[in-house]
């Protein structure tokens, strides 16, 4: 049944002039956290309860442009990152917490899948701590060498965004 379903997969996307040979994806997902001397709310308030907040924290020292393009902050708003380079739309939220996904470029040869989540989690009455969690595919990547890199490029980002937010929400 698998064999089949590959092949009129592979019949469908060739009649639609796609390359028949797709790769299995290689889900890559990377976590990180950081402890946070203010409440889950506070520092919510200060990071993530505006879906823009990331202009100011992605890179200290430098407001990276983020305009929402469509919604109103609810699930489905899309959000413009660096004047268009970026486009995230936002697939899930809760109070302390919410969820993107970069959706496929037009044109791109390969789609990774990106997702992205961002939470504020109680650890104590006036304590919390940041979940950052990337979850991506890495088989366009030549080999264990270029994934690696590919992963410590994007943890070291957003290592960096986090000690950004933390100082934002201490007051700092």
């Amino acid at each position: 049944m698998k064999l089949l379903k590959q092949a009129v997969v592979a019949a469908t996307l060739a009649a639609a002039g796609a390359p028949a040979a797709l790769a299995e994806p290689e889900w890559t997902t990377i976590k990180m956290e950081i402890d946070v001397n203010k409440s889950a709310a506070e520092t919510w308030a200060k990071v993530g309860a505006d879906y823009c907040a990331l202009g100011k924290w992605l890179r200290a020292g430098a407001q990276i442009p983020c305009t929402v393009t469509s919604g109103d902050g609810g699930v489905g708003t899309v959000r413009s990152i660096a004047n268009g380079a970026v486009t995230e739309v936002l697939i899930g939220k809760t109070e302390l917490a919410y969820g993107y996904m970069q959706p496929a470029k037009p044109g791109a040869a390969f789609y990774d899948h990106y997702h992205g989540f961002m939470e504020a989690r109680p650890t104590g009455a006036n304590t919390s701590k940041i979940i950052y969690t990337l979850m991506l595919d890495v088989s366009n990547l030549a080999d264990k060498a270029a994934k690696d890199a590919d992963v410590a490029r994007r943890r070291a980002m957003f290592e960096g965004a986090l000690k950004n937010m933390k100082a934002m929400a201490e007051g700092q």
